[in-house]
């Protein structure tokens, strides 16, 4: 059956009530019906959950596997919305009328399936419609769910008034049959899509970073780092970035659920100043596994993670790590940053994860024998008083580990907690605030424990989780066909206007003079 989706406006004379009537092409609520005790299984699951005012519409698929047909009414006071099909999918326009009436208050969905002559009419549910509204655009790299093909991938932005999609970066217009490219960790400076940057590996490899209009590439590699800028974190007010710097490695179990291993044989942390062209040390200690810094946003205190590790240098680093990766385990630390010197001061701890000990709650599979714990990923909201990170068994990749977890901390009180409003019985990594630090975006292996979605989730002022929503899309089954996994899903105040090519012309040019070393800050 032909999908349709209409708006009627209740309206206090009948001629404009009758002319409304007459675009509705025959759909309309069924008159005679069963009544069901349950909620309509749907896809995606969107009951109870809590949206900001300016999201897409809400589409959906009934799942009954007896259902021939559906009628899907969403409503709030006098307004609703018809669609007729196994699908419904809301008109963008009448959709926005609709959460506008129901900000702060609730739209009323009511799903009617019929199997054979007879109609159901299963139990409503509500969608509550926040006030807070939402930063417009994400982005995220799409790559599939193995390294195999790892340079069909693109960094691309999505805006969520609406579904408009597009490819920022094509990591095919700089790899060739013989020589292929990876693009990742792009970052902005306080959502500025005008102030981003990204890495590119191996063919071209470089840092991509746009200032106001300007696009260059800069080579922080030096005899004095190990690697150029791996995951990145932008000062909110000055023109610096600080990166941990990698050495990456990836293995693939056969036996493990957790289907791939990346680890680190050595990580630190530098500072790259944009203006001046300059690559300092921040943290470079040997025996420390220094990844992940995120800026506070105040720009005084930088956060990071740290693992404790000393190899017995019996066989190459690499292979040690692998071999002792139950053990490599990561705190979250903090330095002191003083904007005027531009000095950190020494490291702090800020959670100590590796000795929590036994009976921690908050992972499924966590047993009392357990010996501690790994934190990943620290993203502070803007408002300077929550710190969001992943908590799983061991390691700095979260993101293939079907334990992880988001946890929350308030750095007003200390106290830590498992997000258990947002957590599934699945990996749930990368994850950050909107600028307005009332909604989390994060990645997800719930849906099918393969492919990583991106979910949002409301958070209110006293760090309180909504149930999570998967990311609207027109087609409710897009996600079910899709084959690529979304990582590092980040907000952005507008898009991104530089085009793939534009990219791609810039990250060929390899005569790029180096960053110069200055030592530490």
């Amino acid at each position: 059956m032909k999908r349709i989706s209409f708006i009627i406006y209740h309206l206090s004379f009948s001629l404009a009530l009758s002319l409304a009537l007459s675009a509705c092409s025959g759909v309309s609520v069924p008159e005679n019906y069963n009544q069901a005790d349950g909620l309509p299984t749907i896809y995606p699951d969107y009951a109870d959950v809590t949206i900001p005012v300016n999201i897409a519409p809400l589409s959906l698929q009934l799942e009954q596997t007896e259902a021939t047909d559906a009628v899907v009414r969403y409503s709030s006071g006098d307004e609703e919305i018809l669609c007729g099909g196994l699908q419904a999918q809301p008109d963008i326009s009448d959709w926005h009328a609709l959460c506008d009436k129901a900000k702060g208050g609730d739209i009323t969905v009511d799903v009617y399936a019929k199997s054979g002559d007879q109609w159901t009419r299963y139990q409503p549910f509500a969608i509550h419609v926040s006030t807070d509204s939402i930063d417009p655009y994400i982005s995220y790299r799409l790559i599939s769910p193995s390294y195999v093909t790892y340079e069909e991938l693109t960094l691309n932005q999505r805006c969520l008034e609406n579904y408009d999609e597009q490819v920022m970066v094509d990591n095919l217009l700089c790899s060739t049959e013989k020589d292929g490219q990876c693009v990742n960790c792009h970052n902005y400076q306080m959502y500025n899509p005008g102030r981003m940057q990204f890495h590119a590996r191996q063919n071209h490899g470089g840092t991509i970073i746009v200032y106001d209009g300007n696009i260059r590439k800069v080579n922080m590699k030096n005899d004095s780092v190990i690697s150029a800028g791996v995951y990145p974190t932008w000062h909110p007010t000055l023109p610096l970035i600080v990166y941990s710097t990698n050495k990456t490695s990836q293995s693939f179990h056969t036996r493990n659920l957790n289907k791939i291993e990346v680890s680190d044989a050595a990580s630190d942390l530098i500072v790259y100043d944009i203006e001046k062209n300059e690559v300092a040390n921040v943290e470079n200690d040997s025996t420390e596994f220094e990844v992940y810094p995120f800026w506070a946003p105040d720009g005084k205190t930088l956060y990071y993670c740290s693992a404790h590790f000393e190899f017995r240098d019996t066989i190459s680093h690499g292979a040690e790590v692998f071999m002792r990766a139950s053990d490599v385990k990561y705190n979250i630390y903090k330095k002191a940053f003083d904007p005027q010197t531009r000095r950190f001061g020494p490291r702090e701890m800020v959670f100590q994860a590796d000795t929590l000990g036994a009976g921690v709650i908050g992972l499924d599979t966590l047993r009392t024998d357990t010996l501690g714990l790994s934190a990943t990923l620290p993203r502070v909201s803007p408002d300077g008083r929550y710190l969001l990170f992943t908590l799983g068994r061991y390691g700095v990749f979260h993101i293939w580990h079907h334990e992880a977890d988001l946890w929350l901390m308030d750095l007003q009180t200390g106290d830590v907690r498992p997000m258990e409003e947002i957590n599934s019985k699945d990996t749930e990594s990368y994850h950050s605030w909107s600028s307005n630090g009332r909604w989390v975006i994060f990645s997800t292996r719930r849906t099918d424990g393969n492919f990583t979605r991106p979910f949002i989730a409301h958070v209110d002022k006293d760090g309180h989780g909504s149930k999570p929503f998967e990311l609207p899309q027109e087609d409710p089954n897009y996600h079910h066909e899709f084959m690529k996994s979304y990582n590092i899903p980040e907000f952005m105040r507008g898009p991104v206007t530089i085009t793939p090519q534009q990219f791609a012309d810039v990250l060929k040019n390899d005569n790029v003079e180096p960053a110069r070393f200055v030592g530490r800050r």
